[in-house]
């Protein structure tokens, strides 16, 4: 019986996964570090189906067979990410990681000195793994038939309107009292606990407006159960293309991104950190973790140390900024 051969374009790209993992592999296994020695624990600070829970997941199995030793996945949840952080921040064991969220490595001591971790002191970068815009979204029946005349409906109804966010401090949160002075509306912020409960609550009427995610809303949107408003990208991001960004319905100057990333504790050796660094960046540029990565909603970025903490600097300042402006505290 004649062997089935795969068709030419699905055999190359499954080579060339193959070939990226293996490179990866080989540079791990041809440097002098003698790291890990166990297993691998990626931590992380959402519950299990969260946008960084699957994050971690997927990079868990390929990062596990270009280390050579084995990778958990492991959640601990509460206070937005930061238990998970700090106990990362604190870990002694020298295999331990972190799966984070941009405001678990920026903003939060800003937020609440009472935390008990510095970001910028005791995390060390290791690669900013994806980034992504959040999307206006509104209800359906939302007054106005374009994002721009909305904008005006929204600028008129001043504080009579709600948003939603899923907590104080966190980057929707922030972004909407960015957008609050940007486009010169002024609704009035009501904290729930997720994502999932604020769609509930748009659908229900509760709220009027909130940023989400850029999957998250597409989903819900494309079900034609609510309107996308636009992106907090400055120009039109390719996990949300048929969104037009906020400055090209009338907001100047907004741009505001979401990211995720790894990161060690600060004690973590800046050889094995950088090596690291190498084989994650390999990693997620692959055809097949790109894919992955953008189903979930992320742009893959794959970035060095420096690179991370470039960003992590940029955003500690700017988000820095609308905190102070704004006079936003968690106790």
């Amino acid at each position: 019986m004649p062997q089935k051969t795969l068709p030419r374009r699905v055999a190359l790209r499954l080579a060339l996964t193959w070939l990226a993992g293996l490179a990866s592999s080989l540079a791990w296994a041809q440097t002098p570090i003698a790291w890990p020695s166990q297993t691998v624990r990626m931590v992380v600070g959402f519950p299990a189906g969260s946008s960084p829970d699957l994050t971690a997941r997927a990079l868990a199995e390929p990062l596990a067979k270009a280390l050579g030793q084995s990778v958990i996945v492991e959640n601990k949840v509460g206070a937005g990410g930061n238990i998970a952080a700090d106990f990362v921040a604190k870990a002694t064991d020298g295999h331990t990681l972190g799966l984070m969220i941009n405001g678990n490595m920026t903003i939060a001591r800003i937020l609440n000195p009472k935390v008990p971790y510095d970001p910028l002191k005791d995390l060390a970068p290791i690669s900013l793994i994806g980034k992504a815009p959040l999307v206006l979204t509104v209800p359906t029946n939302a007054p106005g038939q374009s994002a721009a005349q909305w904008l005006s409906e929204a600028q008129k109804a001043g504080d009579k309107l709600s948003y939603a966010s899923p907590g104080v401090g966190t980057v929707a949160h922030l972004g909407m009292e960015l957008l609050k002075t940007k486009a010169g509306i002024s609704p009035v912020h009501v904290p729930y606990p997720g994502n999932p409960q604020i769609i509930t609550a748009m659908l229900g009427g509760q709220v009027q407006m909130a940023l989400l995610p850029p999957a998250m809303s597409a989903a819900q949107v494309s079900s034609g159960k609510l309107r996308a408003i636009g992106s907090s990208s400055s120009g039109r991001s390719p996990v949300a293309a048929e969104v037009p960004s906020l400055t090209e319905i009338g907001v100047k100057d907004y741009q505001l991104e979401i990211w995720n990333a790894l990161a060690a504790p600060a004690s973590m050796s800046p050889a094995v950190a950088s090596k690291l660094s190498a084989v994650v960046s390999d990693i997620v540029r692959t055809p097949e973790m790109r894919a992955r990565l953008f189903q979930q909603g992320w742009q893959v970025v794959g970035s060095s140390p420096e690179g991370l903490r470039h960003r992590i600097e940029a955003d500690t300042k700017a988000l820095g900024e609308i905190i102070r402006n704004q006079k936003i505290e968690v106790n």
